[in-house]
């Protein structure tokens, strides 16, 4: 019983570093495509590349941004995964 604990621990860790993981990209990704919705609905302009070309955009810049810190995270995470997780669960 005690082993089920542990495991499910470690996925409410992952789903978490999941989390922390995405939210830089996707938290800009809707707040652009609110604000460009909202542009669209004042105009009445109704062009898919109008929203598609600045959410690439917006997401491409928080990616050169916060793509190394993302990748940091991760890293930790497999890195913690493979030093403590695994003997703990092998032991």
């Amino acid at each position: 019983m005690e082993n089920a604990d542990y495991f499910v621990g470690v996925a409410q860790q992952a789903l978490w570093i999941l989390a922390l993981a995405c939210a830089p990209i996707l938290i800009p990704a809707l707040v652009a495509g609110l604000i460009l919705g909202m542009f669209q609905a004042a105009t009445s302009i109704n062009e898919q590349t109008l929203t598609f070309v600045p959410k690439l955009i917006v997401v491409a810049i928080c990616l050169a941004i916060f793509g190394g810190s993302i990748m940091l995270l991760v890293a930790d995470f497999t890195r913690d995964i493979y030093q403590n997780m695994i003997p703990e669960i092998v032991r």
